[in-house]
């Protein structure tokens, strides 16, 4: 199995096609208690989630972030009901887990004095209106329809390929561009409003 890649490949002295695994069914067998169905679902999804985590995040938070989805996850998991594609709903689970730690680092206390502040943060220091513009699209993003803004946040955000975004959904790369296309006028729309 290739996880990168997210299916099953048939050994080569076979002429059976290769297959994409039912992410949706599995997902729905580990909700109804399996045996092995939440090992294999989050196996299957895991280097999705760590790539997702790893574009986001310092890498020393990667595997803790990861492990802190799948907790999430599987506590949600009595909620899902299969209308979302298994690997955007574990993606949002992801994308709130590193919003999550962003926020709780921003409400840490330092715990050692800082006398010169910009001495301590250095030329070039990271701007703190980043964070506030990750959280503005965030909350604009939440208007839009669950299909649109899986599109949208697959291609635009994560930068993945077209191609690799219909099969992460399962659907036609036309629907992708299309969904993407209309993400983008209601996103500059929201935007106007919010002016």
């Amino acid at each position: 199995m290739t996880r990168s890649e997210g299916r099953v490949s048939a050994p080569a002295h076979t002429a059976t096609p290769t297959r994409h695994p039912d992410l949706a069914g599995l997902a729905l067998r580990a909700r109804a208690g399996v045996p092995g169905a939440m090992d294999t679902l989050f196996a299957l999804t895991r280097a999705d989630v760590a790539r997702y985590i790893a574009r986001r995040v310092d890498p020393a938070w990667v595997e803790d972030l990861t492990q802190e989805t799948f907790q999430r996850a599987m506590r949600g998991l009595p909620r899902y009901a299969g209308r979302a594609p298994v690997r955007a709903w574990l993606l949002g689970v992801a994308r709130h887990t590193v919003a999550d730690r962003y926020r709780s680092r921003e409400r840490a206390p330092r715990t050692e004095p800082v006398e010169d502040w910009e001495r301590a943060l250095g030329p070039g220091a990271a701007d703190p209106g980043r964070f506030d513009e990750y959280l503005a699209l965030v909350s604009l993003l939440e208007n839009l329809p669950e299909e649109r803004r899986t599109a949208f946040v697959l291609t635009q955000v994560q930068r993945v390929p077209y191609a690799e975004a219909a099969r992460i959904t399962g659907v036609p790369i036309g629907t992708v561009r299309s969904r993407v296309a209309r993400s983008r006028r209601e996103l500059a729309r929201l935007l106007r409003e919010a002016a």
